[in-house]
């Protein structure tokens, strides 16, 4: 029995384009189908020249295609999308950008543009993970943490905001750029974690030398020129201190919640108060502390606090937050840093790992329990 062309898309329609997480039927990928007996060829227009997951494209069509009784080969064929057809996938991924015009707007917009994070009917949680200092651990914390939710079936997001420390794109394994379309940018995923980061746009012994105005419009375009596709969570990894980018990160985000990653030393606690600080003055809530490097575990079982204790516990008792975890200070977490397989991923029953689960659960059963109804209008 010799299958028909309508048999061959409605099967290739489940399939998803990797990057866009959308059939590749309705982004109007499938150019073509040409059948000869069990022969089957599928003319695929990828949305980018080179682009980098052609080949995970080609392995979910082929087994989508063969799957089909009375097919026994299935080849797929690539060509290029015009600028137009470009054009059309954003507009398709975006919808109609009139239809978001009346949308609550953050601060410092420009060009008309809209944070969808900072809308009220938005249903992301944005995570800020911000210390007093530098050294502390805090970008993976931000990285274990969201590859953590991720393996609990969220949808995750993550934005490099240390532009002059940018470190997550190495420590998660990410080694390509975003995907460009039609001036949209695609993040790279990995570990089933999407991610922005200055480390895409800049070479990695390269200083960045920026000020105010010109972090802020970087910011604002991590948030508004990206794809997001309304993530579960979305992390945003500050620079250590009480700088322009976080006040900048306030204005955007007005809805998002802090966590604050400190050491068990006193000196990191104090410092880290500053950061809670800085919080409270722009209006977003802390909702707890993090205690990284609590301790190390040696070959006997003994625990050695290396850097002191109860730093953690007396910042959060400081500040009235909950101490949420304290995770152990463990090689194979700095070593999953530096290969980009971060230990959540590596060695989900590690020590680390653990603390990193429960964190995570502990994250989400916090949601706030304020919910917000677009649907109801004041008149």
């Amino acid at each position: 029995m010799t299958v028909s062309e309508a048999q061959v898309i409605d099967v290739l329609r489940p399939v998803e384009d990797p990057e866009l997480h959308r059939s590749i039927v309705d982004l109007g990928m499938v150019r073509e189908v040409r059948i000869n007996g069990t022969d089957v060829v599928v003319v695929i227009a990828l949305t980018i020249s080179g682009c980098p997951l052609r080949s995970e494209i080609d392995r979910r069509v082929s087994e989508a295609v063969v799957a089909l009784d009375g097919v026994e080969t299935a080849a797929p064929e690539f060509t290029v999308m015009t600028d137009e057809e470009r054009a059309k996938v954003r507009e398709f991924m975006q919808g109609n950008p009139s239809a978001t015009a009346g949308s609550q707007q953050a601060h410092g917009h420009a060009e008309g543009r809209t944070i969808p994070f900072a809308d009220p009917s938005s249903k992301t949680r944005v995570l800020l993970i911000a210390s007093g200092k530098g050294g502390v651990g805090k970008s993976s914390v931000t990285t274990n943490l969201a590859v953590a939710l991720a393996q609990q079936d969220h949808s995750v997001a993550i934005i490099d905001a240390d532009v002059w420390g940018f470190s997550i794109p190495r420590m998660i394994g990410i080694d390509r750029p975003p995907v460009v379309i039609d001036s949209m940018l695609i993040p790279p995923e990995a570990h089933g974690v999407r991610v922005i980061s200055m480390g895409f746009f800049a070479e990695e012994d390269q200083a960045v030398i920026w000020r105010g105005p010109m972090l802020h419009k970087a910011l604002e375009q991590f948030l508004t020129d990206v794809f997001w596709d309304e993530p579960d969570y979305l992390l945003i990894d500050l620079p250590p201190g009480t700088g322009d980018i976080s006040i900048s990160m306030a204005g955007f985000l007005p809805r998002a919640e802090v966590y604050v990653v400190t050491t068990p030393q006193p000196v990191a606690q104090k410092v880290a108060q500053r950061a809670a600080t800085m919080a409270d003055k722009v209006n977003l809530k802390v909702r707890g502390v993090i205690e990284n490097m609590a301790w190390f575990t040696g070959d006997d079982d003994t625990r050695y606090e290396l850097f002191g204790s109860g730093g953690g516990a007396e910042l959060a008792d400081k500040i009235d937050v909950p101490l949420l975890a304290q995770i152990p200070l463990v090689p194979a977490l700095r070593n999953g840093a530096d290969t980009g397989v971060p230990i959540v991923a590596s060695d989900p029953e590690s020590e680390a790992s653990v603390v990193f689960a429960k964190l995570a659960e502990t994250i989400v059963e916090m949601a706030p329990k304020q919910r917000f109804h677009p649907e109801l209008k004041i008149i």
